[in-house]
C-alpha cells in the first residue's frame, strides 16, 4: 500500500491507497496558525509533526504492516529555518504571511535578465522575499541556520533524517532560474542570500531517503520504507486529478483558490500576476492564476458570523443573486492573482437596516467567486485558453457552491471525483518513486460538468461593482 501526507496550511490530510487506487484509509488533523503581528502568518513545525503522526495512525490502521512506501506534498513558498539535524530553530513562515513587503525592492533593483528568469511576479510571501527579511531582521537565528526548508521538505527531512527538495517546490521560491531548471545562483548572490542553506534538488518521483527509526516508532510503521522527494501541493494535486497533458486545466479552491494550466512549451506573464512553476513530470510546467483567499476567508465569515457550513450555504441560499447591492472584498491577507497588492484588504460594503446575515454570507461567496473569476481573466490575458476547466479541492463539495462558481465565471465546470488530490497525488509520487504502477496510475473520474446557468444580471452587476470597488480602494 501506498502512503500519501499533505502538509496542508492549517491541516494535514493523509491518504492511504491500495495499489489499485482504491482508498484504504484517510484522515486529517487540524494546527494553528498563529498571527504575533499584522500581516505575519506562522506555524510550529511540532505542531505539524503531532497532527502527522496522529494522522497517519488513523489512516493506516491495521494496515500499518502493508505500506510500501510514502509520498508528500505540501504548502508552497514557506521558509522553515532548521539546525543541522533538522531542528525548527523559529516557526515556519508561512505562504499567507506579508512582513518582506519591503524587501521586494531588492527584487525589482535586479536586472532584467535575472527577473526575467525567474519567470514570476515579485511577490510576498515567497521564500527568497523571506529569506532577506529574517537576514535583516533575525541575524542570529538566519546564521545559525544550516537549511531553508519548504514545509514538506521540513517533514521529509523529519521522516528519513534527509534533506532535499524538489522542482515544483524550488520553483515557487523566486530563487529559482526556471530556464536553467536549477537554482538561481546569480540572483541569490546579487541579494545577498547564502547559497548554503538552499538544499539539492531532486525529482518529484525520486527516492529522497527512507523511514529512520525515531520516525517509524512515532508513526508506527517499519523502518526503512522508501520516501519519495515529493511535491508542492498543487502539483501533487495536478498528478493526483490526472492533469498530465499539456492544455489540462483546473480550479483548485482550499484555503486559497488556484486556477492551473498543464504547459510543455513554458511561457512566463509576470506583468498579469499569473505564475509559472515546475510540474511533477520532466520538462513540464504550469501556468497558475493564485487567489490567496477562498476558504481563508470563508471560515473567517463563518466565526464572525457565529455559522456552520451548513447554515451559512441554507442561509445564502434564500438571497437573490447579486445580494441586494451588498459586496465583500475577500482580501483578508492581501491578494496575488491579478493585483499582487499585500496591502489589500477584506470588507463588507453596501449594508442597510434590513441585511441579516444571510446577506453577509452570500456576499462573501459572490466576493469568493468573483475573485477567482479575475484569476481567470489574468490567465486569458496571459494567453491561457482552457477548453475544459475540471473543479477540485476540499471548498467544492456543495452543490450550491458549485453553481455560484459556473455562474460567476461562465465556464462549464467538470467536477472531479478526487477529495483529497494533493494527498492523492503524494501516493502517487510513491508509487512511481519505487517503480510501482509506474505504468498505469488510475485516472481521476470526472463526474456530469456543471453547466452555468442563464446569464443573471443581477450578478454581473455585482461583479462589475465589485472590481469598482476594489478600484476605489487600492488603486
Amino acid at each position: 500500500m501506498l502512503l500519501g501526507i499533505d502538509l496542508g496550511t492549517s491541516s494535514v490530510k493523509v491518504l492511504l491507497l491500495g495499489l489499485d487506487g482504491s482508498v484504504a484509509g484517510e484522515a486529517s488533523r487540524a494546527y494553528p496558525v498563529h498571527a504575533p503581528h499584522t500581516g505575519w502568518s506562522e506555524t510550529d513545525p511540532e505542531a505539524w509533526w503531532r497532527a502527522v503522526v496522529a494522522a497517519v495512525h488513523q489512516a493506516v490502521g491495521a494496515h500499518r504492516g502493508e505500506v510500501q512506501a510514502i509520498g508528500l506534498s505540501g504548502q508552497m513558498h514557506g521558509v522553515v529555518l532548521t539546525g543541522a539535524q533538522g531542528q525548527a530553530l523559529r516557526p515556519a513562515v508561512l505562504w499567507a504571511d506579508a512582513r518582506s513587503n519591503a524587501e521586494l525592492d531588492q527584487y525589482r533593483a535586479l536586472p532584467d535578465a535575472q527577473r526575467r528568469a525567474l519567470g514570476n511576479p515579485i511577490t510576498v510571501g515567497m521564500a527568497g522575499p523571506t529569506l532577506l527579511w529574517l537576514r535583516d531582521n533575525e541575524a542570529e537565528a538566519y546564521q545559525r541556520a544550516r537549511w531553508a526548508l519548504q514545509p514538506k521538505d521540513w517533514l521529509r527531512m523529519r521522516l528519513t533524517g534527509d534533506v532535499a527538495t524538489d522542482p515544483s517546490d524550488a520553483s515557487a521560491t523566486l530563487l529559482y532560474d526556471l530556464q536553467r531548471d536549477a537554482w538561481a545562483r546569480d540572483v541569490i548572490e546579487v541579494l545577498g542570500l547564502r547559497q548554503d542553506l538552499l538544499p539539492p534538488i531532486l525529482g518529484s518521483a525520486q527516492v529522497a531517503g527512507s523511514l529512520c527509526a525515531s520516525a517509524a516508532s512515532d508513526l508506527g510503521l517499519a523502518e526503512g520504507i522508501p520516501v519519495a522527494a515529493g511535491a508542492s501541493d498543487t502539483a501533487a494535486a495536478a498528478l493526483g486529478s490526472g492533469l498530465i497533458r499539456d492544455g489540462d486545466a483546473q480550479l483548485t479552491v482550499g484555503s486559497g483558490a488556484q486556477l492551473l494550466s498543464i504547459t510543455a512549451t513554458p511561457k512566463a506573464a509576470p506583468e498579469f500576476g499569473v505564475h509559472l512553476y515546475r510540474a511533477v513530470g520532466p520538462n513540464t510546467f504550469y501556468t497558475m492564476a493564485a487567489m490567496q483567499n477562498a476558504g481563508l476567508a470563508l471560515e473567517w465569515v463563518l466565526s464572525v458570523l457565529d455559522l456552520t457550513w451548513d447554515q451559512a450555504y441554507e442561509l445564502a441560499a434564500t438571497v437573490e443573486p447579486g445580494c441586494d447591492g451588498v459586496s465583500f472584498l475577500p482580501y483578508l491577507v492581501g491578494e496575488r492573482t491579478p493585483h499582487l497588492n499585500p496591502h489589500a484588504c477584506g470588507s463588507w460594503f453596501g449594508l442597510r437596516r434590513h441585511h441579516t446575515r444571510a446577506y453577509l454570507q452570500r456576499a462573501a461567496l459572490e466576493g469568493v467567486a468573483f475573485a477567482v473569476r479575475d484569476g481567470l481573466q489574468a490567465l486569458r490575458k496571459a494567453g491561457i485558453h482552457p477548453s475544459t476547466l475540471r473543479l477540485a479541492g476540499g471548498g467544492t463539495q456543495r452543490s450550491f457552491w458549485r453553481q455560484l462558481l459556473a455562474d460567476t465565471l461562465r465556464e462549464p465546470l467538470q467536477v472531479s471525483s478526487v477529495t483529497n488530490a494533493s494527498a492523492r497525488g503524494a501516493a502517487f509520487l510513491a508509487a512511481l518513486a519505487t517503480g510501482t504502477r509506474a505504468d498505469a496510475l488510475p485516472v481521476a473520474a470526472l463526474g456530469e460538468p456543471v453547466e452555468p446557468d442563464a446569464l443573471h444580471p443581477d450578478l454581473e452587476e455585482a461583479y462589475l461593482r465589485f472590481q469598482d470597488l476594489y478600484g476605489r480602494m487600492f488603486v
